[in-house]
């Protein structure tokens, strides 16, 4: 059992170092009404732009779940089963939680870091590197937790001999590996997507047709292009940097 406590351990404390970033992060000033207003606004862009695209998700998840259920079915020496769509789907979860807990703390200090940026350069460095720190130690933590969820049902479940030792089965991983990879191709390209449409929009209408400069909020389509920077690079990467790591 070592080698599932050892890194379930490991993952665990990251996730309470990642823990008590968030804290420090949520303790600083959130700026004035103004700040609040906008920050508040990207926010809940980002939220509906993700349980949208996370409900679309699910669609195509369940699908392929069910097809690596039913797909022993259609051939004697079909490796994957029930156990690899379990994999699958936990690897899509995992993939989401990464990308979701990256969109959540950039959209919150996103106000702070600017409050921070009236005080000095370093206060405000603290808040933003504190906030990318978040994301990458959710990134590995999350993906390292999942891992071990996976070996240790795989060894429960379908467990194969190895010199005498009982090990995980290697498919239930590679199912796990897929789930990842299906959530990174749908952040990745559904909000680079969504960014790329809301930049250009924001430009055309701010600085061709209504002459007000470049990311201005009095533009809608500036918060929408805030949106985007935050589905598409901050969700979408915490998620594809969990599929190459897994």
């Amino acid at each position: 059992m070592r080698e599932i406590l050892v890194p379930a351990g490991a993952a665990i404390i990251g996730l309470l170092g990642v823990a008590f970033l968030i804290v420090g992060i949520l303790k600083a000033s959130s700026g004035n009404e103004k700040m609040r207003e906008i920050s508040r606004t990207i926010q809940e862009g980002a939220k509906t732009f993700l349980y949208r695209e996370y409900r679309t998700v699910a669609i195509v998840v369940i699908v392929v779940a069910m097809f690596l259920c039913l797909a022993p079915l259609f051939g004697r020496n079909v490796q994957v089963n029930w156990q690899t769509a379990v994999a699958f789907v936990i690897g899509v979860l995992c993939s989401a939680l990464a990308g979701w807990i990256g969109m959540a703390i950039a959209t919150r200090s996103n106000g702070r870091t600017a409050q921070a940026a009236t005080r000095g350069l370093r206060p405000a460095l603290d808040i933003s590197f504190s906030a990318g720190a978040v994301t990458g130690l959710s990134v590995v933590c999350v993906a390292f937790l999942g891992l071990v969820v996976v070996y240790y049902l795989s060894r429960m479940t379908n467990p194969v001999i190895v010199e005498g030792r009982i090990m995980g089965n290697p498919l239930m991983v590679n199912g796990y590996a897929m789930g990842a990879s299906l959530m990174a191709l749908f952040a990745r390209t559904g909000g680079g997507i969504f960014t790329k449409g809301a930049d250009m929009g924001a430009d055309l209408v701010g600085k061709v047709e209504a002459g007000i400069p470049e990311d201005d909020p009095r533009n809608a389509g500036v918060i929408a292009d805030n949106v985007g920077d935050n589905v598409g690079d901050v969700a979408g990467l915490g998620a594809d940097l969990l599929e190459s790591y897994v």
